[in-house]
């Protein structure tokens, strides 16, 4: 307000002064009105000429040397040019400190040994590290700006890259090197722009592979040898009346730890071949209601009337599938929860639609878990009680095959629990899985 104040004692006293000056000229040729208008005129001609003069001066200075000092000024245009000044030092120092910044992630992203592509809404390359030249071949002189699915062609990231969903992980071979294998994972941020992170598994992958191949392998290895042993245990067992009784006990325990150890190898080598085959081997569209009757059949005979056990339908379509594994997946679902709830305990069954696609369910009002359990059960050989575990026969592999089965039919175990209040399992199936009836 004060810089207003004196720019308008300024014209006042341009005014005052051409005008006074006016009226002398006015005077002396006889004429004092004519006098005083041609001097208010010059005053207020010369104070618009001043004000010219500085929109020069800024113009000039803003686009030719805005680096530079600003030019001398006075009044408020003095004053607007320090403020100028200051406001351009200080958005010239922040534009430095950003630069800094972003030199230091680019000098940072280029140290990483993993890939890393910014791509911008429409999925073209924008900017991308070191690393990604060398994993992936992209070029800086050709490749910027290009979709990164016209560079990295395979369908499976391709289909990826559009399905949205990026909550896991990709694991492919290496577009340009076939001895790799990549890891690919995409981020959204910003204005529904993506980074991609890519990382060489090869050795992970390697190990991975050397681990199942073990596994499988010792697993075929045992598999004579038991069937050996409970052959003979089961011959002897018809004569165990013959035997002294003091070896009975021992017997006893050899035929369990038998029978245990071969469903344990039979577990083995179901993950292993759940692991290795392709996922739509013996693909075929199954009645679901037929299959859950006769899986709660045997649950029924399981429990020998222990626990009640009830089937739910509500779900007429049917799923693609492979038959042996879904059944395998389900029953193991069952089963746990007959070995797992206490005598009086409810067990349903049900198959019935979730959203667009459709789920089968098994819950039980039994004892229930703690929910810290949940993110773990589908590991191998987790056990949330382990003697009671191995008192019922288990061998810690259930859930990891029923995760395996699920991802071999795109489908997803969703967990609830809480200490006495039951457990729930609910294997969710996309629409993409299921067919009417009437189609089938």
């Amino acid at each position: 307000m004060r810089y207003w104040i004196n720019e308008l004692w300024r014209l006042g006293y341009m005014l005052f002064g051409l005008g006074a000056l006016g009226l002398l000229f006015g005077e002396l040729g006889g004429n004092l009105a004519a006098g005083l208008g041609w001097g208010l005129a010059a005053g207020l001609g010369l104070y618009v000429f001043l004000h010219l003069r500085h929109v020069r001066l800024l113009y000039v200075w803003l686009l030719r040397h805005p680096r530079e000092e600003p030019p001398p000024g006075t009044g408020v245009w003095g004053d607007l040019f320090d403020r100028l000044y200051t406001y351009q030092k200080a958005q010239s120092q922040l534009q430095q400190r950003l630069r800094d910044i972003l030199r230091r992630i680019q000098d940072s992203c280029e140290a990483m040994r993993d890939s890393v592509v910014m791509l911008d809404p429409h999925g073209d390359l924008e900017w991308w590290n070191s690393a990604a030249s060398q994993m992936l071949g992209l070029k800086p002189d050709h490749d910027r700006g290009q979709p990164v699915t016209n560079l990295i062609r395979d369908p499976r990231f391709i289909d990826y890259f559009n399905g949205r969903d990026y909550r896991e992980p990709l694991l492919m071979p290496s577009p340009i090197h076939d001895n790799r294998t990549l890891q690919f994972h995409i981020t959204l941020f910003g204005d529904d722009e993506r980074l991609l992170m890519v990382r060489d598994v090869t050795r992970l992958h390697q190990l991975e592979m050397m681990r199942r191949d073990f596994v499988a392998n010792v697993s075929h290895e045992l598999r004579t040898p038991l069937t050996v042993l409970a052959g003979y245990l089961e011959t002897y067992a018809d004569h165990a009346d013959q035997l002294p009784a003091r070896w009975q006990r021992g017997f006893n325990q050899m035929q369990s730890q038998t029978t245990r150890m071969q469903n344990l190898v039979e577990d083995l080598l179901l993950l292993s071949r759940l692991e290795i085959d392709s996922p739509d081997d013996d693909r075929g569209t199954l009645d679901v209601a037929a299959l859950l009757t006769s899986i709660i059949e045997d649950a029924r005979g399981l429990s020998g009337g222990r626990q009640t056990l009830e089937l739910q339908v509500g779900e007429p379509r049917r799923l693609l599938g492979n038959a042996q594994e879904l059944r395998s997946a389900v029953s193991n679902l069952v089963f746990n929860a007959v070995r797992y709830t206490p005598e009086g305990s409810t067990i349903i069954l049900r198959w019935k639609p979730w959203h667009d696609g459709a789920a089968v369910e098994v819950e039980d009002n039994g004892e229930g878990f703690d929910p810290v359990h949940i993110p773990r059960l589908t590991e191998r050989f987790y056990r949330i009680d382990k003697g009671r575990s191995a008192a019922t026969g288990g061998t810690g592999l259930g859930l990891a095959i029923v995760k395996h089965v699920l991802l071999r039919h795109d489908a997803r175990l969703d967990i609830v629990s809480r200490p006495g209040k039951g457990a729930r399992f609910r294997c969710v199936f996309p629409a993409s899985r299921l067919v009417a009836a009437s189609a089938s």
